[in-house]
């Protein structure tokens, strides 16, 4: 579908699971360890960004690659 290698659709996938696990742990530290309710919900608007950041990313992957 892309015009793509498929060593750059690995490494496509590795940022798009650290993206979620990154906004995983945002979303944790905003629920849970942030005391101050501003800091709480800017954390969060970070995290869901992050969360669609990489479910569009993660299209790339499963679009595949024109490589053979």
């Amino acid at each position: 579908m892309f015009d793509i290698s498929r060593m750059d659709l690995m490494w496509v996938s590795f940022y798009s699971m650290g993206a979620m696990a990154l906004a995983a742990l945002l979303i944790y530290i905003a629920r849970y360890k942030m005391p101050y309710r501003l800091v709480s919900i800017l954390l969060s608007i970070v995290a869901w960004l992050l969360l669609i950041f990489s479910f569009i990313t993660m299209i790339l992957v499963l679009g595949g690659s024109n490589h053979a």
